[in-house]
């Protein structure tokens, strides 16, 4: 292709490959972190990047995968909005398995992970504003693209993430609950940090496979999770096609200046 992606869909848990896109292709960049395989499509005359972000057969689990190379990687093919899936549980009795969740802010209880491109170093030290950490317009694309589709699906919320592989207690649902967490799951931070750092516009389709334990009256398995996903898979395809249809990249955002006083994100 002679031109480069400018939208990006990261899919979790149950979105493995890029159906929705034409004309396929492979790319392969180079990142400080590593190389990521990436695939690159058209739909509705738009490019779009697409990465597993557990792998195409789910073999990378939540504190092992390489956020920083695959943020880094998209910024380098030249993308600018990304929409990232997630499973996650429900702690909130008022979003239900099924539903989507568009999160506006998050609590971090992630452990290991590194969290940010800045280390010192050459590349210096950043204090990224992360206030909203979640694009605002997006986040309306996404609602306005639901309310079109009739899906079920809340704006706003926040989503709490964990270290993982393993799913929580109860006690620690219930502390998260009490601290104003509305759907948990494994995946969303760092990435949502780093693409800031990076100055993308990034948001969260999360959809909701299960109540979180404690809440749930079943023990909790990855097999409801996958199952839960795959029954919904159609929806999420519809939501995604909908809202890359209406998303125009090249409009610009607060996001895209992030790191203004800081001169800008640099290679």
């Amino acid at each position: 292709m002679k031109q480069n992606p400018t939208i990006a869909v990261i899919g979790g848990t149950g979105v493995y490959d890029p159906k929705m896109l034409s004309r396929i292709e492979t790319l392969a960049v180079d990142t400080p972190y590593g190389t990521v395989t990436c695939q690159s499509g058209e739909y509705a005359g738009k490019l779009v990047a697409f990465i597993p972000r557990h792998g195409s057969s789910h073999s990378i689990p939540p504190h092992l995968i390489n956020y920083r190379a695959n943020i880094w990687a998209l910024k380098k093919i030249g993308v600018r909005k990304i929409l990232a899936t997630t499973a996650v549980g429900s702690l909130n009795p008022q979003y239900k398995p099924g539903d989507f969740v568009f999160p506006d802010q998050f609590l971090d209880f992630t452990k290991s992970r590194v969290l940010t491109f800045f280390e010192g170093g050459e590349r210096g030290v950043v204090h990224v504003d992360v206030t909203t950490p979640y694009c605002q317009d997006l986040i309306r694309q996404l609602a306005d693209a639901a309310a079109k589709l009739n899906l079920s699906a809340y704006s706003g919320g926040c989503y709490v993430c964990t270290e993982g592989p393993r799913f929580e207690t109860a006690a620690e649902v219930k502390a998260y609950r009490h601290l104003g967490g509305d759907v948990v799951g494994m995946t969303g931070v760092p990435e949502a940090v780093l693409a800031r750092e990076a100055e993308i516009c990034y948001t969260t389709v999360s959809m909701v496979t299960n109540f979180a334990a404690g809440i749930s009256k079943e023990l909790l398995t990855h097999r409801e999770v996958f199952e839960t996903m795959q029954q919904n898979s159609e929806n999420i395809r519809k939501l995604l096609a909908e809202a890359i249809e209406a998303i125009d990249p090249q409009t610009d955002c607060a996001c895209h200046h992030a790191l203004q006083e800081f001169g800008g994100f640099k290679f």
